[in-house]
């Protein structure tokens, strides 16, 4: 007998063609995407890293030095401050929470955290799922006059969770904020306490129990800084005419607001685990999915139009203390963007400089998406 007869010569250029077109695809959107690295660079960023997964491949770079001091460059295996990427990963751990039916996401937690009996003044019943998807109407503790104080001062004062809640008790809880979207940091205050109240250990080791353990995530963590390991980007803000270090502030050292240290590769594990549901019930992730009320914010996670599908792809964004971060996933987890910034030293407490970060953050979210929308063509 002779040799089985090989591919259809249709077929091999059918599969050659497909191969063409994603290279194809992959290079556009590189290219574009390191212009407007560029950009961000020129803007006088410390560094930026960056990678991009497609199924069957990645391409990740980093830009820019580790360091103001050393100049040694930054490289794309490197840790930041990833700030509010931790909300979904807390997110993931209530809904654990749910999925094994120690609490329910519209019960009250009124009657199970003491902080709502003894510190806050809630109007009403708080429900998990108003506290996951920020429409409890708790005001921020970042609001309060605490964080107007000096720079050295607030970065490198450690903030417990309680401690966080009683700077929110200062500020007014009106009724007719509750059921509205607004964005407030003490809400995943009160879901870490609600976290260590019923698993019983600090909600550091829940996370590595859940999640980061399970995946693999061994740049990636929720416990005492290490603001000395060679792996670390820097970032900076201006003070008095003084440049300030302020990586891996006290102030969010151990906070499930925002005080996860982790790497591109690592966030993007993280999400294409959680959307291709190896974390979560398939009932709970699409409830995580949902969006709130005149906002695409479902449970701990964002919701960002996806011109390839017509849906939408999930992720998080993230800003604290010099660091920006983004990071986009499609809702099959197959295409993915993680970028994280270290951004130009900034002054604190400037009118100018709220603005400046804002439009930055703007545009590193928009040069996710752009990239995106290359892979598949748009």
């Amino acid at each position: 007998m002779g040799a089985p007869p090989g591919p259809a010569p249709s077929s091999v250029f059918a599969t050659q063609a497909a191969t063409d077109s994603l290279e194809r695809r992959v290079q556009a959107a590189t290219d574009s995407l390191e212009g407007r690295v560029q950009h961000f660079m020129d803007g006088g960023a410390t560094s930026l890293v960056v990678q991009v997964r497609w199924p069957g491949g990645e391409w990740s770079k980093a830009y820019g030095v580790r360091n103001l001091d050393s100049k040694e460059p930054a490289r794309p295996q490197d840790r930041v401050s990833v700030a509010s990427i931790t909300k979904s990963m807390v997110a993931v751990s209530v809904l654990k929470l749910v999925d094994q039916g120690l609490i329910g996401l519209d019960d009250p937690v009124n009657g199970v955290l003491e902080s709502f009996r003894t510190t806050l003044r809630p109007p009403g019943p708080i429900t998990v799922r108003q506290l996951l998807n920020h429409n409890s109407g708790m005001p921020d503790y970042v609001d309060s006059e605490y964080t107007a104080g000096p720079l050295k001062q607030v970065a490198n004062t450690r903030l417990s969770m309680q401690r966080g809640l009683e700077l929110a008790a200062m500020l007014p809880w009106e009724a007719k904020n509750v059921g509205r979207f607004s964005y407030s940091n003490s809400n995943y205050l009160a879901l870490g306490q609600l976290i260590e109240k019923l698993r019983g250990r600090p909600v550091a080791d829940v996370l590595n129990q859940d999640i980061f353990g399970p995946l693999g995530l061994q740049h990636t963590s929720l416990a005492e800084p290490d603001r000395g390991a060679p792996d670390n980007i820097h970032a900076y803000i201006i003070d008095g005419g003084e440049r300030v270090d302020v990586t891996q502030p006290e102030i969010f050292v151990g906070s499930p607001a925002g005080g996860v240290i982790s790497t591109t590769q690592d966030i993007n594990t993280f999400y294409r685990a959680l959307l291709r549901g190896q974390l979560l019930s398939p009932a709970m992730l699409e409830e995580m999915k949902k969006k709130t009320e005149f906002w695409e914010y479902g449970l701990g996670l964002a919701r960002f139009p996806d011109a390839c599908s017509g849906g939408f792809r999930y992720g998080h964004a993230g800003y604290a203390f010099g660091y920006m971060s983004i990071s986009i996933t499609s809702a099959d987890g197959g295409n993915q963007i993680t970028m994280t910034m270290a951004h130009a030293p900034l002054p604190w407490q400037d009118p100018a400089t709220a603005r400046r970060a804002d439009l930055l953050q703007t545009q590193m979210e928009q040069a996710a998406q752009e990239t995106l929308d290359r892979l598949c063509g748009q």
